[in-house]
């Protein structure tokens, strides 16, 4: 079993990055199930209807979300749709869901969203905490477990990794649009990576225009962000899978046009 995941898909033209890359990555590499993070793809902020589907047509499974879940408003007449997947953290009663299950290749696959608490400015539940709550509930239905952390602290994403190690087959982060180097197989056999990356423009600051982003920084005056144009890269992570003990054999990360 092979699994992908995307790292956070920036602006339209991340999505359109996506839509080029994303068929043919899998039939070079036989992609069995993909993961994408799409909290950024309208506009830098959110997501839509029509994204969302453009995603799926494109061969994604599941799309996670993030900090920026409630982006455009649009996205409260599909939350409920299977692929949909929000940080299951929010607090309780929110619309949506945390988790979910799928199957694919005679294999239940668990995939659960979580948002960090580190400098991310908004009030969710311990995410330690709940995810051993979670993973309780859905171990025994589950053949594999799955995490998309979405946090900006790397010692927070390093610590959850090693407090999920043995009990998920893999979790990698998602959120600073920059991929890490550090992919490894924890002691207790769980596949880990720090931060997938992004996929989105080439030339910028994490996917925003240069000049605002120099601007914020240089005069710390309010300045809109907004996508930056032009050529763009995409980021992601395959985790190999042994389809007989349901553990990562194999973390390869993928840049194209870095």
């Amino acid at each position: 079993m092979k699994i992908l995941a995307v790292g956070d898909i920036v602006g339209e033209s991340g999505v359109k990055e996506l839509q080029k890359n994303l068929p043919k990555i899998k039939k070079e590499k036989n992609i069995d199930f993909v993961i994408v993070n799409g909290e950024n793809s309208a506009g830098g902020m959110g997501i839509t209807e029509s994204i969302f589907k453009n995603i799926l047509h494109s061969g994604g499974n599941v799309v996670t979300m993030g900090n920026h879940t409630w982006g455009k408003k649009d996205i409260f007449n599909f939350i409920d749709a299977p692929e949909l997947i929000r940080p299951a953290n929010y607090p309780e009663g929110v619309v949506g869901k945390g988790y979910n299950i799928y199957n694919c290749n005679d294999k239940k696959i668990a995939v659960i969203n979580l948002i960090g608490r580190v400098d991310i400015n908004i009030l969710t539940e311990n995410p330690f905490i709940l995810s051993r709550k979670i993973i309780d509930k859905i171990k025994n239905n589950a053949d594999i477990i799955i995490v998309d952390f979405h946090a900006e602290a790397t010692a927070e994403k390093i610590a959850l990794g090693y407090y999920l190690d043995g009990k998920v087959t893999a979790i990698f982060g998602t959120h600073t649009h920059v991929q890490t180097a550090d992919e490894k197989i924890l002691p207790n056999g769980t596949g880990y990576i720090t931060d997938i990356g992004m996929t989105g423009p080439k030339y910028s600051v994490i996917g925003m225009d240069i000049k605002a982003s120099i601007k914020r920084f240089e005069t710390t005056l309010p300045e809109r962000y907004k996508v930056a144009e032009g050529e763009c890269i995409f980021n992601s992570c395959i985790f190999d899978i042994d389809d007989n003990t349901n553990k990562v054999i194999k973390i390869e990360r993928l840049n194209y046009n870095m």
